[in-house]
């Protein structure tokens, strides 16, 4: 008997559970969304504020105070410093974090299941009462410019930002890291305000997932929220622009041992059908170890140890994303058997066979990442704040079981399609430019001192 004999056949993949949610909007215009899961005493919080730029011109601007923001809501408030705020919620077994992106700001923690009370208290008092100590503020300040400047020094964030820069052009998603100069340029005042007029319960979501009663926990959050009010309404992001692929770009790093590829294009929104197919047709492509890109360049010709490609979404767009990091002197090869390799998923039918193992892939990805409390409570909080129902999880799971062979095509032809792709490098362009410009027009720019194409 061999040894593919002694394994047993795969499975068909488990359904998504049924949640049972429960939800409902306080007068504030607060949404929660509870979902019970008994066996562990613990409960995950996810508080979902929106929290986008405004305006395009705006855009630099708000960034950067939304980076120093998300680190010094929690310096204090009237009643407690920030060893104090940190303390009481430790008490109950959490450690409460604040996080941003491009359209939102996300307070977490996980807390003991009797502690929901007064950790929602904890949360109300930093919501209402935020003071932005001045003396606070500037180490934070400092501390944020400090780490911005290292992440615009690696090659893998400037590669990032110049691919959002030529995605979105004056759009704010364009704006991915704040320039020092304006971190270093943010006062309290300036946060206080921020926080006055962004920091809002109209349009956020507060999501509570684990060993909870639905009533109670409905009940506390409405009891300990009752005084987070104001007036206005959520900020969303404007509709992106779908600008044309364009030439690729050089970001010329002297001296660099290794480039940094990277392509980008439109996919379809978490409403679109085109989702599912659009979602396997990039698992295919190179969304795991068996995908047709990991199996050229990594395993076949060894250039790049951990190629990739996934569909990631924001509110206002979503984007087809690819990736490799390969030795200098490969990037133009390199660079090559990834645009072939688009070429052949758009021309080339994807087998029955690819289409199963993507498929179950995608599935138990799912699965997996919505088992803990901690996943399943994230995974909420971006879907609903979103403007999604809980029940999308499993519509979309059973969407992606439908999926056919020729709906992958499809998809392929329409998102995959290297001509809607544009593509960033990142890589000494002394070495790499003249065999880039053998495949294609080519645009070289230097690096700004700080990392950020010029």
């Amino acid at each position: 008997m061999t040894a593919p004999d002694l394994l047993p056949p795969l499975g068909e993949p488990r359904p998504q559970p049924e949640l049972a949610v429960t939800e409902e909007t306080l007068p504030s215009g607060l949404r929660l969304v509870v979902v019970p899961r008994p066996g562990v005493p613990l409960v995950e919080l996810r508080l979902r504020v929106p929290f986008a730029a405004a305006t395009p011109r705006g855009a630099a601007q708000h960034v950067a105070r939304t980076s120093v923001l998300s680190g010094a809501v929690l310096l204090g408030t009237g009643a407690h410093d920030a060893t104090d705020i940190a303390m009481l919620v430790q008490e109950h077994g959490g450690e409460l974090s604040v996080s941003a992106d491009p359209d939102r700001l996300l307070f977490s923690t996980t807390l003991l299941a009797e502690g929901l009370a007064p950790v929602l208290g904890v949360l109300a008092e930093v919501l209402t009462g935020a003071t932005y100590p001045a003396d606070r503020v500037e180490a934070e300040r400092a501390r944020v410019a400090e780490r911005i400047a290292i992440a615009r020094s690696q090659p893998g964030v400037v590669a990032r930002t110049a691919l959002a820069a030529r995605r979105y052009g004056t759009h704010p998603y364009a704006e991915q890291l704040p320039a020092v100069e304006l971190v270093a340029g943010v006062r309290s005042q300036a946060l206080r305000k921020l926080h006055r007029e962004r920091v809002l319960p109209a349009g956020s979501t507060l999501v509570l997932v684990g060993d909870l009663d639905p009533a109670a926990a409905v009940d506390a959050a409405g009891a300990a929220l009752a005084g987070w009010t104001g007036e206005g309404t959520a900020v969303a992001a404007p509709p992106a622009p779908q600008l044309a692929a364009g030439h690729l770009e050089l970001i010329d790093r002297p001296g660099a041992v290794q480039s940094n590829l990277r392509l980008g294009g439109p996919a379809p929104q978490r409403t679109d059908p085109d989702l599912p197919a659009a979602r396997l047709a990039a698992m295919v492509y190179g969304g795991y170890f068996s995908s047709r890109l990991v199996e050229n360049i990594r395993e076949r010709r060894g250039y790049s140890y951990s190629p990739r490609s996934a569909v990631d979404h924001l509110a206002a767009a979503s984007s087809l994303l690819v990736e490799a990091d390969v030795a200098t002197e490969v990037t133009a090869p390199a660079f090559l058997e990834t645009w072939y390799e688009l070429g052949r998923m758009a021309t080339t039918p994807v087998t029955e066979a690819e289409l199963d193992a993507a498929r179950r892939y995608v599935l138990g990805s799912m699965a997996l990442s919505t088992a803990t409390h901690a996943g399943l409570a994230s995974t909420l909080s971006a879907l609903v704040g979103s403007g999604l129902p809980p029940g999308w999880l499993a519509e979309h799971q059973r969407a992606l079981a439908g999926v056919t062979v020729e709906e992958v095509q499809a998809a392929a032809r329409r998102y995959l399609s290297p001509a809607a792709l544009t593509a960033v490098v990142v890589g000494d362009a002394e070495r790499v430019a003249d065999e880039l410009r053998a495949l294609g027009p080519v645009d070289v720019r230097a690096s700004a001192s700080d990392g950020a194409p010029a």
